[in-house]
C-alpha cells in the first residue's frame, strides 16, 4: 500500500518535470535567444550608425544660389561613408562590409528657397540709395519704394529703419524666398518654440 502511494506521487512529479522541460525548450527556441541563434543578430541600417562611426562629405554648393545642389523641398542629401570594418545595410538594403570608401547612406541636410535676391545687393541699395526707395523696389515692394522716393526716405528716418531691418534679415524679398548669402557666410537662423515643439529630456552625468 505504501509503495503504491509512493509510485502514485512520483508520476505527477515526473510529468511536471517533463512539462517544465518542454516549456523551457519552447521558450529558448522561439524567444530572443532562439531567434539570435537561428538567424543571427539583425544587421543595423547604415543610417542608424552612431556619430563617429561614419563621415559625411560637405554638400556641393551651387555658385549661383549658394545652396546645396539638388535642393528640393528645403532638403538636400550628402553621401556618408561608414568607417572601415563596419557592417551595415546600405541605402539599397544590401548588407555590406565597408572599407571606408563606399557610400553607406545619404544624409538629409536643410537648404533654403532662393529666387535671385542677393543680400549684399539689398544692403548696398539700402545704405546708399535707401532714401530713393531703391531697396524696396529691388525686394519687390513698389508701393513702399514709391512712397520713400516721394518723401525722401520719410525724411531719412524710414531709410535708417529699413537699413536696420534689411541688415538684420528681418525684411526679405516680397515673394517669401530667402536672400542669396554665401553658404558659409553670416546667415540668420530663427528658432521658435510652440506647443508642437519636441522637447528632449536633458541627461546629466
Amino acid at each position: 500500500m505504501a509503495a503504491a502511494c509512493a509510485s502514485g506521487q512520483a508520476v505527477p512529479e515526473t510529468v511536471a518535470v517533463q512539462l517544465l522541460g518542454v516549456l523551457w525548450f519552447v521558450s529558448v527556441t522561439t524567444g530572443p535567444w532562439g531567434a539570435a541563434a537561428a538567424g543571427g543578430e539583425e544587421t543595423l541600417k547604415c543610417e542608424d550608425l552612431k556619430v563617429g562611426q561614419y563621415i559625411c562629405k560637405d554638400p556641393k554648393i551651387n555658385d549661383a544660389t549658394q545652396e546645396p545642389v539638388n535642393c528640393t523641398n528645403y532638403t538636400a542629401h550628402v553621401p556618408c561613408f561608414p568607417a572601415p570594418n563596419i557592417t551595415c545595410k546600405d541605402f539599397s538594403g544590401n548588407e555590406t562590409h565597408f572599407t571606408g570608401n563606399e557610400v553607406g547612406f545619404l544624409k538629409p541636410v536643410s537648404c533654403r528657397n532662393v529666387n535671385g535676391y542677393s543680400y549684399k545687393v539689398a544692403v548696398a541699395l539700402s545704405l546708399f540709395l535707401g532714401w530713393l526707395g531703391a531697396d524696396r523696389f529691388y525686394l519687390g515692394y513698389p508701393a513702399l519704394g514709391l512712397l520713400k522716393f516721394c518723401t525722401v526716405g520719410f525724411c531719412g528716418i524710414g531709410s535708417l529703419i529699413d537699413f536696420i531691418l534689411i541688415s538684420m534679415q528681418i525684411v526679405g524679398p516680397s515673394d517669401g524666398s530667402s536672400y542669396i548669402i554665401d553658404y558659409y557666410g553670416t546667415r540668420l537662423t530663427r528658432l521658435s518654440i510652440t506647443n508642437e515643439t519636441f522637447r528632449k529630456t536633458q541627461l546629466y552625468p
